[in-house]
């Protein structure tokens, strides 16, 4: 809001570490000026709008309107040097920008949220301060009258655009977002920095296509253009067959879902008209509904998820109608779980279906957690609820909403909690994580992207380990048995490790089992003095899928037993069997604090199909 009319106040020194795009400004050097100072941080995702809503409005008044981003902080990863450097490249912001790592300019201001604006007119006083984004209609006619004031008393000088041109340095990938892998083995990225999307044979390297020019904007067709795409995923191929395109991509900088048709490479809008919303409550047609930085997707019961970023909300988009609808989140942006329609999200960024099926694992990046959203099949919530707010004009919603979905946060506590520790979800911290995926066994893995590593979540145990470390801002990340191919954004690249502390597939000899029935059955012993931990969602947890898909008739998937009555198929003659079984324990001794820890191991066996077979497939799992 403008501010109070009274005595004018000087506009204090611009003072921080560094200044990029410019050599440092002092107040001499914006006399004749407006000013507009945009108190900005990397990972917000409000002020990422702001700079795109900036833009026509730093073109109009080129001549006379100074832009000044004034990069004040929130997370420490974001006062690194280097990290900002990136930001700034990656944004492509293109005015002056003090580099505020201490805060002291952001002080000086009283600014109070980000993103805050403050407009200084030529002779240097402050004349409006406003916070939040879409003001651009309000700063242009602010602009204007003090151009009109200014140029009458004669403070007024013209003297051209500080704006620098930024010019990428090539590479074949520029900040990747995502990576999506295709049913043929190769991987598809999210190019982020390119606006485009690239396809990788399946060793990383091989570059198979481009699709998209390259330049920014919002075309469909076969020479498309994207902004920026985050998200991607695969729709379901019997979805795919009617709609006619196979992949849905996040279109973030066009506030959009485009549909790809693999084929071919042709890309059509799908949801989305290319504005950023402004209305709070989405639903309806899909191509004339306004979306807000869509930053993941994913299917899941039965519906394309979308974590839409910008209004702290998950949307729900179904491609046959073409419609949309707000699946959770009030837009008050915090941590509260319940009822998804009344539960508060802050900006979540990528989303990952559980092995069974029946959960949607989601990151909200800005109170750095791990969330989840389930069927709320009985109408009941889950115990914890921790209300953070920072919009209080959603502080007072109904908490009460018709049973449908439910959110649960599994790691986070608030807004300003973040931090990089291990240990029980409960004490485990992440800073600002923007992936996730589910890892073979269920467990679930974080791109904690501000700590630069990978982190593991044990739904069972309800830990949290570190796999991966030192890493140049981790965004996505794809398991593949031992392996873990990893999005660094920062670094330009997506590479393969073998994750240390991630179990091995145990070879055992082959099986020769009967046709039709089987029991397989996993041994588990707790160690002396333990005993098996039924917190959380259960102490055991077993997975078994199979190569070929179609060696199994009934039996596959995950749940807790570990055991499982499996169906072989008619006509079946041999295959491989992937079991992950995994158990928790605790100390038995009913002292506060007691020790725990998980046992896990995963196998492949080999099968064939006899009739004179076992019925029983034995295995144990090491309890040392």
């Amino acid at each position: 809001m403008l501010s109070s009319r009274g005595p004018r106040v000087r506009a204090p020194r611009l003072v921080g570490r560094r200044w990029l795009n410019s050599p440092a400004l002092a107040p001499e050097d914006l006399r004749g000026r407006v000013v507009l100072l945009d108190f900005w941080t990397s990972s917000c995702v409000n002020c990422l709008h702001v700079l795109d809503e900036l833009r026509p409005l730093q073109e109009a008044f080129a001549d006379v309107l100074v832009t000044v981003g004034v990069h004040s902080p929130k997370f420490p990863h974001e006062a690194d040097p280097v990290a900002l450097d990136a930001a700034v490249d990656r944004l492509g912001v293109n005015h002056p920008v003090l580099d505020d790592a201490d805060l002291v300019t952001w002080r000086a201001y009283a600014a109070r949220a980000w993103p805050t604006l403050v407009v200084l007119d030529p002779e240097g006083y402050v004349v409006a301060t406003l916070s939040g984004e879409g003001h651009a209609t309000e700063l242009g006619t602010i602009v204007a009258d003090l151009v009109e004031e200014h140029g009458r008393k004669g403070t007024l000088r013209r003297n051209g655009s500080l704006e620098v041109t930024r010019q990428p340095e090539p590479s074949v990938l520029r900040f990747p977002a995502r990576a999506l892998r295709l049913p043929g083995g190769s991987v598809l990225v999210a190019d982020a920095g390119h606006h485009r999307l690239v396809e990788f044979d399946g060793d990383l390297t091989t570059e198979l296509r481009r699709i998209g020019t390259g330049e920014r904007g919002l075309r469909d067709g076969t020479t498309p253009r994207f902004a920026g795409p985050q998200g991607l995923t695969l729709l379901p191929a019997d979805v795919a067959e009617r709609v006619g395109y196979d992949v849905v991509v996040a279109d973030t900088g066009n506030h959009a879902l485009r549909g790809v048709r693999l084929a071919d490479g042709s890309v059509r809008t799908v949801a989305g008209t290319g504005r950023p919303a402004r209305r709070r409550d989405g639903g309806g047609p899909a191509l004339a509904q306004d979306l807000s930085s869509p930053w993941g997707v994913a299917w899941f019961d039965g519906q394309l998820v979308v974590a839409m970023a910008g209004v702290h909300q998950l949307w729900a988009f179904d491609p046959e109608p073409g419609v949309v609808r707000v699946l959770a989140g009030t837009t008050a942006e915090g941590i509260l779980d319940g009822p998804a329609e009344a539960a508060w999200c802050a900006q979540p960024s990528a989303l990952a279906v559980g092995s069974g099926g029946d959960r949607l694992w989601f990151v909200d990046a800005e109170t750095s957690a791990l969330r989840s959203l389930r069927r709320n099949e009985s109408g009941d919530e889950p115990d914890r609820t921790v209300p953070v707010v920072t919009d209080h004009r959603f502080a007072n919603v109904d908490p009460v909403a018709r049973p449908g979905y439910v959110v649960r946060t599994h790691v986070g506590t608030g807004l300003f909690e973040f931090g990089f520790r291990d240990g029980p979800a409960g004490r485990a911290q992440f800073q600002h994580p923007l992936g996730v995926a589910v890892d073979t066994d269920g467990t679930v893995l974080v791109a904690d992207t501000f700590n630069g590593a990978v982190r593991r979540y044990d739904p069972v145990a309800e830990e949290v380990t570190t796999v991966l470390r030192d890493l140049a801002e981790p965004v996505d990340v794809l398991p593949d048995g031992p392996v873990l191919t990893t999005v660094e954004s920062a670094g330009h690249r997506l590479v393969r490790d073998v994750a240390p502390g991630r179990d091995r597939r145990a070879a055992t000899p082959p099986v020769e089992l009967r046709p039709g029935e089987v029991l397989l059955e996993v041994a588990f012993t707790p160690p002396p003095g333990t005993r098996v931990d039924e917190r959380g969602d259960g102490g055991t947890h077993l997975v078994v899928t199979a190569t070929p898909l179609t060696l199994l008739l009934a039996g596959p998937a995950a749940g807790q037993a570990l055991s499982r009555r499996l169906v072989l198929a008619d006509g079946a003659t041999e295959g491989v069997l992937h079991v992950a079984a995994r158990a928790a324990t605790c100390d038995d001794d009913g002292r506060p604090g007691a020790a725990c820890r998980l046992h896990r191991a995963e196998w492949d066996v080999p099968v064939r199909i006899a009739a004179d077979g076992s019925d029983r497939v034995p295995l144990t799992l090491p309890a040392d």
